[in-house]
């Protein structure tokens, strides 16, 4: 007779079709934050829980965060509750439902909101990040139910909203307002990877993220001593700021890149001529620092160039941050990431470590929230490009882990 996992090795085999299905199911809705110029992810988050339904799994849960920028007026999280021979400990497996936007659409070979299977792939925007893992926590919950095999502890599926830009209507809205989490949970989060699948995310670099304002004072681009020129001072402090990575210049192997990163990313559009000097210009930095700075030794160190600027050339700047997070490690023997290790060497045969990643996750949430949560999963990390694409071996290799999973914790 068969052993319970091979019968679930055969159930996810035998699943690839309706992990597609599942996949081209989530793609068509283009769940985009307001702030990326969408409506969020009701229309999404409400599909899946008829196809969850529709396939048996019945115990869904919906916490819905108020935002009063989309249409419906709600961000959804959605948690599918498969009950286990104890409660006391509960197994989650967490996803995100936000996709980010495609991007420049001519550099895609396919409509990003249609998914196409080609040599073993599935292209589409979102077909990795996140639905990859969550499709595969989905079949590895399901691999269970259909097979009639009760989870040593309660399983968790938890789908929350807003991940791209904040968390503020998913998992910060449920930590504040919810009491969802014990201690001794194991919180996996297939978001984040190799290609192998042999490394487990355990920590994150502080993140940083900045918009900043120069104002100065417009004229004529003849006449620069009549005005201050605020993309000038712009330019001068964006350098300035990248040159942090030389203050900060410890190394730390356990994340790659191994040092903090202060990078100049977007820019607003200022004036709409070349012969105008602009009297504003704003633009945008993504700072990732190794966790032995806090964020306060970083924002001193930014005043400081901030004053500079300003002094130098009569300017004044202003900066917001529309993302800051610094967040302590999960243990590299905590029970969650034991376990995890266990199963990707049982299911694989691959001994995967710890590393620590400059990427933000919601893992950072759950670990100031004294949660020890880690991040894996087996992909290409093809996430926010164009073609973005998953490997069907990798979403069913994700599935039969997080089963081993289920069946062991």
């Amino acid at each position: 007779m068969a052993s319970a996992f091979d019968r679930v090795t055969d159930f996810i085999a035998a699943s690839r079709s309706d992990m597609i299905e599942l996949e081209t199911l989530l793609t068509s809705f283009p769940a985009l934050a307001p702030e990326n110029g969408g409506q969020g992810e009701l229309e999404k988050v409400t599909a899946l829980e008829s196809w969850l339904m529709a396939h048996g799994v019945t115990r869904l849960e919906r916490f819905d965060a108020p935002d009063s920028r989309v249409s419906s007026g709600i961000r959804p999280n959605l948690i599918a509750t498969i009950p286990g021979a104890d409660d006391s400990v509960r197994v989650w497996i967490m996803a995100h439902t936000d996709v980010v936007p495609v991007g420049e659409l001519s550099l895609w070979r396919t409509d990003p909101w249609k998914v196409v299977e080609k040599d073993g792939k599935l292209y589409g925007r979102g077909v990795e990040d996140n639905q990859q893992g969550l499709v595969a926590g989905i079949f590895a919950a399901l691999s269970l139910l259909k097979n009639g095999i009760t989870p040593a502890h309660t399983v968790k599926l938890l789908f929350v909203a807003d991940e791209e830009v904040g968390s503020d209507y998913g998992i910060k809205y449920l930590l504040q307002t919810q009491k969802l989490f014990k201690s001794e949970d194991i919180i996996i989060i297939p978001d984040g990877g190799d290609s192998q699948g042999a490394t487990i995310e355990v920590a994150e670099k502080n993140l940083l993220w900045m918009r900043v304002s120069v104002h100065g004072k417009q004229t004529h681009g003849s006449r620069p001593d009549e005005g201050v020129n605020a993309a000038l001072a712009g330019c001068d402090l964006a350098l300035r700021l990248n040159a942090l990575e030389t203050v900060f210049d410890k190394r730390d192997e356990l994340f790659e890149p191994p040092y903090s990163t202060f990078q100049p990313t977007k820019k607003e559009a200022n004036v709409p001529n070349i012969n105008t000097i602009p009297g504003e210009d704003v633009f945008c930095m993504d700072c990732r620092i190794l966790p032995c700075y806090s964020l306060a030794q970083v924002r001193a160190e930014i005043g400081a160039c901030i004053a500079a600027v300003e002094k130098k050339y009569g300017v004044t700047v202003s900066y917001t941050e529309p993302q800051a997070v610094e967040s302590p490690a999960t243990p590299a023997d905590a029970p969650v990431a034991v376990k995890l290790a266990a199963a990707i060497k049982a299911v694989t045969g691959v001994s995967a470590r710890p590393i620590g990643i400059g990427g933000g996750t919601v893992g950072a949430y759950l670990r100031n929230a004294g949660l020890n949560a880690v991040v894996w999963s087996r992909m290409d990390e093809t996430a926010h490009q164009p073609n973005e694409y998953t490997v069907l071996d990798n979403l069913a290799n994700d599935a039969l882990v997080l089963a081993y999973v289920m069946m062991n914790s």
